[in-house]
């Protein structure tokens, strides 16, 4: 029986949360443990706790919060928990997380966490911010994507991002293989005054959209498609590599002479 881990950054509560919930934990093969933030944790990327301690509380049968970030719930899981992990599920995320989204998402964060702590990681998420959306489908196309990872592990340091159109199941028009894309934002920066005159600040984010690229994650979930993207740890600049290691040869051999 294969142990499953799910975990997620919009709180224990979410009902993203509770939909790969109920899903994985009807498969007969499968055991599910949950450990998630006590309250939502988007856009904490990769934060880890090394300055104050963790909390965790029962909410039911291998069911934890903790007052921490999603990085932690697979830390922590992989260290509490009794029995191995197989796989870490993070999401249903509410919201899409595509292109340099992977930087801020707290979602695909803890896909990394497990994946930098030798498991294999997932992460999915669905294109709407609506609080009545339905994520049945999405947690149908989880299950099938981690029998696929159970099955056929990814190379160790790579995780999969899977993103989920907000659409009718009827109209999905299929799974796509992509790399990731162009994501735009439109940031702004909000200054502001207490009662007391005192100036602060409040990021803001006036609207994202992004430029068109062959075979990118917004393409194919723009067109209708569950965009499945297999991320690396190594986000070395090969490309540059060569390059830089030239000019660098090259300026200490003029120095030289």
């Amino acid at each position: 029986m294969k142990h499953i881990l799910l975990v997620n950054d919009d709180g224990i509560d979410a009902p993203g949360l509770a939909e790969l919930e109920r899903v994985f934990g009807a498969q007969s093969d499968m055991r599910v443990s949950v450990i998630a933030p006590d309250r939502q944790r988007s856009a904490n990327s990769h934060y880890v706790n090394l300055w104050s301690p963790l909390r965790l509380k029962e909410h039911g049968p291998a069911r934890y919060a903790i007052d921490g970030t999603p990085a932690d719930c697979v830390k922590l899981g992989h260290f509490f928990l009794e029995s191995p992990v197989d796989l870490v599920v993070s999401g249903i995320n509410s919201g899409q997380n595509m292109g340099v989204d992977v930087y801020y998402s707290g979602t695909v964060a803890a896909a990394r966490e497990a994946v930098i702590n030798g498991l294999q990681g997932m992460a999915v998420s669905l294109s709407s911010k609506d609080e009545g959306a339905d994520y049945r489908y999405a947690a149908r196309v989880a299950l099938e994507q981690a029998r696929m990872l159970l099955s056929h592990p990814l190379p160790a340091g790579t995780l999969l991002n899977v993103n989920v159109p907000d659409l009718p199941e009827s109209e999905i028009r299929g799974i796509r293989v992509t790399r990731l894309g162009n994501r735009v934002y439109r940031d702004g920066l909000d200054r502001r005054l207490t009662p007391f005159g005192q100036t602060y600040f409040w990021l803001s984010c006036d609207g994202m959209s992004f430029t068109p690229c062959e075979n990118g994650d917004l393409d194919a979930v723009h067109a209708g498609y569950v965009a499945v993207t297999p991320l690396a740890l190594d986000a070395t600049d090969y490309a540059s590599l060569s390059l830089l290691d030239g000019q660098i040869r090259q300026r200490e051999a003029d120095t030289v002479q």
